[in-house]
């Protein structure tokens, strides 16, 4: 009403100019909206597609509520508390649903979409909990669009066997369905999913032929060989580096040859044969680019080490062994390297491994997990070992951890801590509750410890809580401790123990029956 008292407009007996302002705006509404003429009505939405999963019970939809609406319970003085952190136990719910396929609450998915939104972690297990909801919902709202770009869970799929229906969703379907699509064809009918990419691969964008081209990693076989020799001149850089990756995981490859005839030129035997000399490449021509290997190093690396490197990587492990008269991977691994090419050719060594999933070598390369050389003889990194350690069997890769924890304590354990099986077999989940324990009693606070404390909520079993029960009491502190660590450490024990027998009570609302 700003300004009427200076400027008045036609106000009626009794009325300020105000009153009269307000009335006669009122009056316009009305005759606008009484003019609007009926528009014919818009067209109903097509239905989602049924999900036929059984609904959850009562009490897990109860708990999915819970878990969605972010309440973790720490207090407002920056400690965390005694309180599980709810947030952090969303994957693992997830996790567990998809296992049993229920399907998902409609009431509850615009607030599970949204979590996955600002959580690229949870998106996968969230997209295959909402199942088809998700992607019919996230054509009406743009804040969920990422469900269209990597949303394949819930997509409602033809048949494989339905070659036109395979066809027409191909050829006209979103991209999320399209990759969904290729990967059921490739699991029913490899053949015909490589008819599908060669039909269209010349007209794929980039990015688009990279994914397709990913997806061949499951079930990689010979018979995807001369597709990924094509796809070595694709005009993509990083298409030709995704097949010749590919290539390099078929043992019985030409490229895979190819390279290997290069590497074994430039590493071999001293004159003694007890030990190993290297001649790095001298040029990289230009059929080594073909075949994967970039020109161009990475700032602050030579070129001959970096083109070394790339040639070892790629080459069958079994090569090796005939190239040294037969010696097994230990034998190989533990072979003195002359003029300190030992890191550069056991990083690549340990490459290949990961590449290969070869069990062997990568026990060779990890060695003991008690040695004094804690990187082991051929890993030069944790995310090395992390990644040398997926090649092994669970309980093995455990068994290992477990070791490392013992000889080494926590410092460097998080990230091989991240690779294990969940839940934690018994000696892993002792070994690092002893270490845990152990820096208690060292009088350290326990926030140095948060990350492995983290992973000890999520991955302990949760039958150990009783078991633990003894270490939420709060001990008299030490004298050369640090002040107030034991209460710290007293709040972590009993979050922990909490952690785990929610854990639990969640397995036994997923396991209930009945709604």
């Amino acid at each position: 009403m700003l300004g009427t008292a200076r400027r008045p407009g036609p106000a009626a007996p009794g009325k300020d100019a105000a009153a009269a302002l307000l009335d006669a705006a009122a009056v316009g509404t009305v005759r606008r909206r009484a003019g609007i003429r009926p528009a014919p009505a818009a067209p109903l939405l097509e239905p989602a597609a049924p999900d036929p999963r059984p609904a959850l019970p009562a009490a897990a939809r109860r708990r999915l509520a819970t878990l969605l609406a972010d309440r973790p319970g720490a207090g407002g003085s920056g400690r965390r508390g005694t309180a599980p952190d709810l947030t952090e136990l969303l994957p693992q719910w997830l996790s567990a649903v998809n296992e049993r396929s229920f399907a998902a609450p409609p009431e509850l998915l615009p607030a599970l979409l949204d979590t996955a939104r600002g959580r690229t972690d949870l998106r996968p297990p969230a997209l295959q909990f909402a199942g088809p909801r998700a992607l019919w919902l996230a054509r009406l709202n743009p804040d969920w669009k990422y469900a269209l770009r990597a949303g394949s869970s819930g997509t409602n799929l033809p048949a494989p066997q339905d070659a036109d229906q395979v066809r027409l969703l191909w050829q006209e379907g979103l991209f999320a369905e399209r990759v969904a699509l290729l990967a059921a064809v490739r699991a029913h009918d490899a053949p015909a999913a490589r008819a599908l990419l060669t039909e269209t691969w010349s007209t794929e964008r980039a990015e688009d032929r990279l994914m397709f081209l990913d997806s061949l990693r499951t079930g990689l076989a010979p018979e995807d060989e001369p597709f990924l020799e094509q796809a070595l001149s694709d005009r993509s850089r990083n298409v030709r580096a995704t097949a010749a990756e590919l290539l390099s995981a078929l043992p019985g490859s030409a490229l895979a040859a190819r390279m290997a005839g290069r590497a074994t030129t430039c590493v071999a035997l001293d004159e003694t044969r007890t030990g190993i000399v290297v001649e790095a490449p001298h040029e990289c021509d230009a059929a080594m680019e073909r075949d994967g290997v970039t020109p161009t190093p990475p700032a602050g690396r030579g070129k001959r080490s970096w083109w070394l490197s790339q040639l070892v990587e790629a080459v069958p492990l079994s090569a090796w062994q005939a190239r040294f008269g037969g010696r097994a991977p230990t034998a190989i691994v533990a072979l003195p390297v002359a003029d300190d090419w030992r890191g550069e050719l056991h990083a690549a060594w340990c490459r290949a491994a990961v590449l290969q999933r070869d069990i062997e070598w990568s026990r060779a390369l990890l060695g003991p997990a008690a040695s004094p050389d804690s990187g082991g003889p051929g890993a030069v990194s944790l995310a090395e070992r992390t990644k040398l350690l997926a090649a092994l069997p669970a309980d093995e890769r455990a068994e290992w951890v477990a070791g490392f924890i013992a000889a080494h304590g926590l410092s460097e354990a998080f990230q091989l801590l991240g690779g294990c099986a969940v839940p934690w077999s018994e000696p892993l989940g002792s070994a690092v509750v002893d270490a845990l324990d152990i820096a208690r009693d060292a009088g350290s606070y326990p926030w140095s410890f948060s990350g492995v404390m983290g992973l000890a909520e999520r991955c302990l079993d949760p039958a150990e809580a009783d078991r633990l029960e003894s270490l939420t009491t709060t001990p008299d502190e030490p004298e050369d401790g640090s002040p107030g660590a034991v209460g710290y450490w007293s709040e972590a024990f009993q979050r922990l123990v909490g952690t785990l027998r929610l854990r639990a009570t969640i397995r036994t609302e997923l396991a209930a029956d009945g709604q």
